[in-house]
Parts: structure tokens; sequence; C-alpha cells
């Protein structure tokens, strides 16, 4: 009887000690669980390293297939407005922009701002080597992807 008392306890004690480590591994889980604010900020610094790192399956990651991205810049003193880049023409930039590893320093700006999260629909600001983002972003099968940018360069 003696026997059965401490197998029974053993059970039981095994039995609360699994069921305990099964609460304690779903509280890790779902604290690894990131917020919308979180991915939204993820999803614009994938961007913005995707282009930092020559990485372009961050830009993959984080931008739409149908982005409309327009910016304002000048280049060689003569002044651009309203300059359209497709997804692809950024996926291919990401691929060499900083090839030679020149382009990018300990100090150069990664300042992400993020405006306004919704269940659907986010905004942001990135303020980058090249100037500044405007960004929209948008929900699609429960990623966040940049849909729209609009930027330009340093302001005078």
């Amino acid at each position: 009887m003696n026997t059965s008392k401490t197998l029974f306890q053993s059970v039981r004690f095994l039995s609360f000690a699994f069921i305990l480590m099964l609460s304690v591994y779903s509280n890790g889980q779902s604290e690894k669980m990131m917020s919308d604010k979180e991915l939204v900020h993820a999803a614009v610094e994938d961007y913005v390293l995707g282009l930092y790192e020559v990485s372009p399956e961050r830009i993959e990651k984080s931008v739409h297939k149908d982005l409309r991205k327009i910016g304002y810049y000048e280049y060689n003193g003569e002044a651009y407005s309203n300059v359209p880049m497709t997804y692809q023409q950024l996926y291919d930039l990401s691929a060499k922009w900083n090839i030679k590893g020149d382009q990018v320093t300990e100090e150069t700006p990664k300042i992400i701002e993020i405006y306004s999260v919704h269940d659907k629909t986010a905004s942001a600001k990135l303020t980058a080597k090249w100037g500044i983002d405007f960004m929209h972003l948008g929900k699609v099968d429960g990623v966040w992807k940049i849909m729209n940018i609009i930027w330009q360069s340093d302001p005078k």
C-alpha cells in the first residue's frame, strides 16, 4: 500500500509539474508575440535595413508588390519632383545601393516614428540616409506591408 501511495504521489507531482511547465511555456510564447505597433516598426526597419544591408529579402518581407512610391530630391543641382518608384525598382535597388558598403556608417540615421496603428492601417515616418519617408502600411493576410511612400531628400 505504501508503494501505491508513493507512486500516486509521484504521478500527481509529475502531472502538476507538467501543467506548470506548460503554463510557463505558454506565457513565454504569448510574451514573445509582438504587438501591431511592434510589427509595423519591424516592417519599416526591414525596409531601411533592406537598403542599408543590401538585403532584398527584407524588402520582399516588408513591402507590398503594389507599392506606390514617389519622391522629391535634388540631383547634381537639378530639382526633381514626383519621381515614381515601383516595388521591382526598389527591390532591385536594395540589391545594389550599398553593395560597396560606403553608403552607411554607424552615424547614418535610422529613426523610425510610428504615428498611428489601427487594426488594418498604420502610418509611420522614417528618417534615413536619403531623407524622410512618410509611409502608409496595410495589414495584408495578417502581415504588415508598406503600401505607399512619399519621400523627400533632407530639407535645406
